[in-house]
């Protein structure tokens, strides 16, 4: 090797070295990551909360899973999530028992949802008493078949109601519980799904179907059901207004949990969430907002 060649070598390598040793001493960078998990309700807007957030903020990662609000709040007790998602309030036992694991759970209402009643397309079912629903849903059912509500179902042979429902882990399944049976408990025999998009996907392909779910999973293979209060009250349909303004009878808080007051990065995450930004992506997801906003397209 020429002598020429050899310095020409030399400098590359010297070069290569000072190169890695830069970037050795370059420092990693570091990615905040906020794990939230919960409530089916809350998931499809959390997923694009985290979404969204993260275009915005390349340090932090929001991780998002369901399961359930009982689920999300379990792993609120155990210390093993930032933030919980849920479509009902905390019990006081699950307050109790955090509180001696040493977590302090701290209650965020992030917005509000109208927990819709669904039937099949060609049921002709228009509107329904809080009562009716009682009746359908409740231990001592007395309305078993369409027949009993003067109904006949295209395509539901058996005329038998089928009671969709969720699992009992389920915010959603603990909420219409309390707002419709009060303190009676639920029939036997509900096909209890695990997830607010299986109920929907459940009633659109059974005709004799009908369940409830969040208003944000309505799809245009369902027919929503108007829900009066008492029998002679006027019946009001499930929208984001009539979530907002609290007129429907089924409508619900949407709730975030953390582990006391939020700092750093899970604050200003939850900041953003209320922020008209948050709400708007909230509102276009099919949920009302705790506040009045404006929102562009």
């Amino acid at each position: 090797m020429s002598k020429k060649l050899f310095e020409n070598n030399l400098s590359t390598v010297m070069v290569l070295l000072t190169i890695l040793t830069m970037v050795g001493s370059t420092p990693v960078f570091a990615r905040t990551e906020i794990q939230n998990k919960g409530s089916d309700t809350l998931v499809n807007v959390a997923q694009a909360w985290a979404e969204e957030y993260g275009k915005r903020h390349a340090d932090v990662a929001v991780a998002v899973s369901g399961g359930g609000s009982g689920t999300g709040i379990a792993s609120m007790i155990n210390g093993t999530v930032d933030i919980a998602n849920s479509s009902r309030k905390m019990k006081k036992k699950e307050m109790s028992l955090a509180k001696k694991k040493g977590q302090d759970p701290l209650e965020h209402i992030v917005g509000y949802d109208a927990l819709a009643v669904y039937t099949h397309s060609d049921n002709p079912t228009l509107s329904m008493s809080i009562s009716q629903l009682a009746s359908i849903y409740g231990r001592n059912d007395t309305l078993k078949s369409w027949g009993d509500l003067g109904l006949k179902i295209p395509g539901c042979q058996s005329d038998e109601i089928v009671v969709v429902s969720r699992q009992n882990n389920s915010g959603t399944y603990a909420y219409f519980k309390k707002a419709v049976l009060g303190k009676g408990k639920y029939r036997m025999g509900t096909l209890d799904m695990h997830g607010s998009k299986d109920v929907v996907d459940l009633v659109e392909n059974t005709p004799c179907a009908i369940g409830y779910s969040g208003l944000a999973y309505a799809t245009e293979h369902v027919k929503l059901v108007c829900i009066r209060n008492g029998n002679d009250d006027s019946c009001v349909n499930p929208s984001v207004k009539t979530a907002s303004d609290k007129t429907y009878p089924i409508a619900r808080p949407l709730f975030m949990y953390t582990n006391g007051q939020p700092t750093g990065q899970i604050k200003r995450y939850l900041d953003w969430i209320l922020s008209d930004e948050g709400q708007c992506i909230l509102s276009r997801k099919g949920y009302a907002p705790i506040k009045k906003i404006s929102c562009s397209e």
